[in-house]
């Protein structure tokens, strides 16, 4: 399988979407809105990075990140979401290879850290891990992880951009 990871482009914009809705249908905690959450986050140019994994010229994976706000000021943290795969190629090393791309990416460009709302059981073997001093409002401490780099410190409630609120 050769798999290649780039950046999104126009034309790419409907089956992100297509891989998004797939990949989410089923899953009993979603509200099924991350694809719209993706539209708005492009929409407001808040999507600081935004990968596709692509095998045999077909888009099968995607991965988004954007700027979060942390109240104790903490600046250049990013929140990553959604990240989707589609089931037919899940468990391939299509969501760890865009993770990892992403995350290199991160550090590249300077980030402090990031910042999920997701499944512990997954993200851990990425670094990620529970904060206590992290949070975000409405959610279980367990689910809001975090990855800072290089040792970066923050504190408080982390708020995503409003585009995850998108319901269209």
């Amino acid at each position: 399988m050769k798999m290649t990871i780039r950046d999104e482009t126009a034309s790419d914009i409907d089956a992100i979407a297509d891989v998004t809705k797939a990949a989410f249908a089923t899953l009993p905690i979603s509200h099924h809105t991350e694809q719209f959450i993706i539209k708005a986050l492009r929409a407001a140019k808040a999507l600081t990075i935004s990968l596709v994994a692509e095998i045999d010229g077909r888009v099968v994976g995607h991965i988004a990140f954007s700027p979060v706000a942390i109240s104790d000021g903490s600046g250049n943290w990013y929140g990553l979401g959604p990240i989707s795969v589609l089931p037919e190629r899940q468990r391939q090393g299509i969501g760890k290879a865009l993770m990892q791309e992403g995350l290199s990416r991160l550090r590249a460009r300077g980030a402090k850290g990031c910042v999920l709302v997701g499944d512990p059981g997954y993200y851990v073997r990425f670094g990620f891990q529970s904060l206590p001093e992290l949070t975000h409002e409405g959610v279980p401490q367990e689910y809001v992880l975090a990855l800072p780099f290089d040792g970066s410190k923050a504190r408080g409630a982390v708020t995503f951009h409003p585009g995850f609120w998108a319901t269209e």
